[in-house]
């Protein structure tokens, strides 16, 4: 293909999972190359429509435009679930602190306070928290978490498909309340201290992420030989990367890749809003069947970052890592 050999991410036209028998198998060949040798790529023809981005992206601007009070009234250290606003350089990744503030949203549920029995992770389902004076975020954020399911889903299923496993294999996880994750995030230009993470490197822990980006660039993704590939934005694309759980489901076959953050230069904002599609907190994550699992190469193994199989597990884990502040106030003794 004309796109192993350049030094940018490939391209997927997800429309073509509705075309001719022809451009469905080209779709499938440029899903399994992007998927087993990069682990990242744009996605177009996705469907979601300029009107919907442009309503979340405003709300998104509006947010982050209130007054500091207001974005705290909403301080993520109020929720159990880990939702809400994390104020600037809070968060962490790798140990050190993530030069951003965000807004971190889920699947809007009842509290679920673990009962006698009950694994720690239920309480990670529950309600967002919402500024009072923005009644459309709410509107657009929870719109925008059911729009890409919907788009997940169906790339879920071509991706399966195209490495021969069944493309429903993975439905019965999905089923019921999955634990879906949006973040509004803002990147306020660099540290004061010249420090340039923005968010450190890291691998996604769930099965698929599709992050919305500004023209604002700083993503970068790690290659094979270590060095960092700057991703261009792409107007009407999402970037798409492989989580950890499709690594392991398929001991390696599926990579899911390091990637960071740059913060942009001097006091330049970038502003992005990435989505895990995440399965339900209860789900054990099954070795995929599919006709090359003998040859895998088997899943990366760090002894940092034990992959469990129920992904609530997972999941906890990220968030107490990110957000230690949150965990001790709620978690300490779970």
């Amino acid at each position: 293909m004309s796109q192993q050999h350049t030094n940018t991410l490939p391209v997927i036209d997800l429309a073509a999972a509705s075309g001719t028998p022809a451009q469905r198998a080209a779709l499938h060949a440029d899903l399994l190359y992007a998927a087993t040798e990069v682990g990242f790529f744009h996605l177009v023809g996705h469907g979601v429509t300029e009107a919907e981005t442009s309503r979340l992206t405003e709300a998104m601007h509006a947010f982050f435009a209130l007054p500091e009070a207001d974005r705290l009234a909403i301080s993520n250290l109020k929720s159990p679930q880990f939702r809400g606003y994390t104020r600037i350089g809070a968060e962490r990744t790798g140990g050190r602190s993530d030069w951003r503030d965000q807004l971190d949203i889920g699947t809007e549920l009842p509290e679920h306070r673990p009962g006698p029995g009950e694994p720690a992770y239920w309480w990670l389902e529950g309600p967002n928290q919402w500024p009072e004076r923005l009644p459309e975020l709410r509107t657009a954020a929870l719109h925008w978490i059911d729009r890409l399911d919907q788009v997940a889903a169906r790339l879920l299923r071509e991706l399966l498909t195209a490495i021969g496993a069944r493309p429903d294999f993975y439905d019965t996880a999905f089923a019921g309340h999955p634990a879906h994750h949006l973040k509004l995030v803002r990147y306020p230009g660099s540290a004061p201290d010249g420090g340039g993470q923005g968010v450190g490197t890291h691998k996604d822990y769930g099965f698929l992420t599709l992050l919305l980006t500004d023209r604002v660039p700083g993503l970068q993704v790690e290659m094979p030989d270590g060095s960092f590939l700057d991703v261009p934005p792409k107007p009407g694309a999402f970037v798409v990367n492989l989580g950890e759980l499709l690594e392991v489901a398929t001991d390696g076959y599926l990579k899911a890749t390091n990637h960071r953050v740059v913060s942009p230069p001097g006091a330049r904002e970038r502003y992005s809003v990435p989505f895990f599609y995440n399965p339900r907190l209860d789900a054990h994550i099954a070795p995929l069947e599919f006709p090359h699992a003998h040859t895998a190469p088997g899943a990366t193994e760090d002894p940092a970052n034990p992959l469990f199989a129920e992904f609530g597990e997972n999941e906890l884990k990220g968030y107490r890592r990110a957000h230690p502040e949150v965990a001790e106030r709620y978690y300490a003794h779970a």
